[in-house]
């Protein structure tokens, strides 16, 4: 294994980590990574996905009795569709101007509802997720962040909201690794990568629910919710120095 190679793995491992506590964030560092080691979105999306697909797996094993089935049901029915539609545009569109326009939606997201409103009901909100799960989550490859804002509902403990949310997120991963094959991009363009990938990404899923066991129910929901504000910015951060450069 290539020194590289090697430090990929430890990101996987420690980004994993994070998603374990918190339900989600370490794939945007991960998939920062892969861009940054130059990888074209044809091919940095598929292998990110192939990883992720395993780690979310994992995790929804972890959390398997606390997945909320219903729910996942209309997710994959938006989800399922939309990246063998949308996979013969993704490589002529303008990355930089998608992260931008994703962390205006996560921003957005996080604005408390006048009047004590409710949050959006349940179906929608999973099809929503759905479908921008296998739209934008086709061009930028870590959806956790923009759709995690609709899972986290006041009727769900956090255990349920980290077991749906890692389910969801397994079979989304999977529809977009099929859509990307379908127009020819293979995850196995960067097989090197994939393996040691994998089998950190497990290991660091498990330490971080060793560690969610320790963590209090209003601690989690705040750190869900920073994770998403310091992520948005880590986005607009990307897309502005992509465009300029």
């Amino acid at each position: 294994m290539s020194l590289l190679t090697a430090a990929i793995a430890a990101v996987g491992f420690f980004t994993a980590a994070l998603s374990g506590v918190a339900g989600l964030g370490g794939g945007t560092i991960l998939i920062g990574v892969l861009y940054a080691l130059g990888l074209e979105p044809t091919v940095a999306v598929p292998l990110f996905a192939a990883v992720q697909f395993v780690s979310n797996l994992s995790r929804t094993i972890a959390y398997f009795r606390f997945v909320e089935w219903r729910a996942a049901g209309w997710f994959l029915l938006t989800a399922a569709p939309m990246p063998f539609l949308v996979a013969p545009f993704v490589a002529g569109a303008n990355v930089n101007v998608v992260l931008l326009l994703l962390a205006g939606l996560i921003l957005v997201s996080l604005v408390p509802a006048k009047d004590g409103g409710e949050p959006l009901p349940q179906t929608p909100a999973v099809l929503l997720a759905g479908f921008l799960n296998g739209t934008i989550g086709m061009f930028v490859g870590a959806t956790g962040l923009f759709v995690g804002r609709l899972f986290l509902r006041p009727e769900w403990k956090k255990e349920t909201v980290i077991g749906t949310l890692a389910l969801t997120q397994t079979l989304g991963h999977l529809m977009r690794v099929l859509g990307y094959a379908s127009v020819g991009f293979l995850v196995t363009q960067r097989s090197e990568l994939l393996l040691p990938l994998v089998a950190a990404v497990i290991a660091g899923t498990f330490a971080g629910k060793a560690l969610n066991q320790r963590l209090p129910e209003a601690l989690f929901r705040r750190l869900f919710k920073a994770i998403l504000v310091v992520l948005s910015f880590k986005l607009i951060y990307d897309g502005v120095t992509g465009l300029m450069a």
